[in-house]
Formats: structure tokens, C-alpha cells, sequence
């Protein structure tokens, strides 16, 4: 059985521009939450946004991005506040190694962060990040 299959109009987004991180994310989920969600996944804030709203033209609400900062093009906490401007209801969580706390800081006032992790993240906070932002959206 597929992600799709199981609930297709709802996902978690993940993004960021190393694939091997990308591949963690993906395990570390899924293994976590199972089949309960579609899993999506961009290497950089322009593909995630086009995603986003390809998803919501198909009706499938993206529920939590967990996204890097440190990303070519726009920082992280940039695209957050980008998409909480068309898109308040997503959970974001921001994962770095990198941010300053200013951009930490801008992300909450602006982007209603949930939760900034560090990387290397602990798998328990990842999932407790995104657990807790699951409840806190519905």
C-alpha cells in the first residue's frame, strides 16, 4: 500500500538542497508515522513552493514543511515567510546547522514558526516537532 493511497489529501513536506538529508528525512518519518501521510520532498524553496501548490490544486493539504536554512537561492526562514503569506495553516519547522538567531527570530514573528531543529538533529525531536505540529494544525 502506498503513501498516496492511505490519505492523499494530506502531506508533510520536506526540503533541502542535499539529497542525503532528504533520505534521512524520509526514513526517519515515515518509519515514524507510517502510512498515515503522502511524504513530499525539494531540494530547493522554488521547487517546494510550485509542490505546494500543485498538491493544493489537487487537494491535498500540505500539513507541516520541515525545511533546511541554509539553501542556494532564499534562506529558509525567507521561504517559510513566503509561505505563510498564501499558505497560514502549514506547520513549519525549520532545520539547521547554520541560522543565526535573528533569522530564527524573523521566522517566528513572521512565519509562526512551530519548532527550529539543529542539525544533527535527534530523530525524537524531529518526530516530537512534527507530531506536536500535527496536533497543534488540526
Amino acid at each position: 500500500m502506498t503513501d498516496h493511497a492511505s490519505h492523499p489529501d494530506r502531506a508533510i513536506l520536506c526540503v533541502d538542497d542535499e539529497k542525503m538529508i532528504l533520505d534521512a528525512l524520509k526514513v526517519q518519518i515515515s518509519r515514524a508515522l507510517g502510512d498515515r501521510y503522502l511524504y513530499e520532498f525539494a531540494e530547493n524553496a522554488d521547487e517546494a513552493m510550485e509542490l505546494i501548490e500543485d498538491l493544493a490544486n489537487d487537494g491535498v493539504q500540505v500539513l507541516v514543511i520541515v525545511s533546511d536554512w541554509l539553501m542556494p537561492g532564499i534562506r529558509g526562514d525567507e521561504f517559510l515567510i513566503a509561505v505563510h503569506r498564501k499558505f497560514p495553516r502549514i506547520v513549519k519547522v525549520l532545520l539547521t546547522g547554520q541560522a543565526d538567531a535573528a533569522a530564527i527570530d524573523r521566522a517566528r514573528a513572521e512565519a509562526a514558526l512551530h519548532r527550529c531543529i539543529h542539525k544533527p538533529w535527534n530523530e525524537s525531536d524531529l518526530i516530537e516537532a512534527i507530531t506536536s505540529g500535527l496536533e497543534d494544525g488540526t
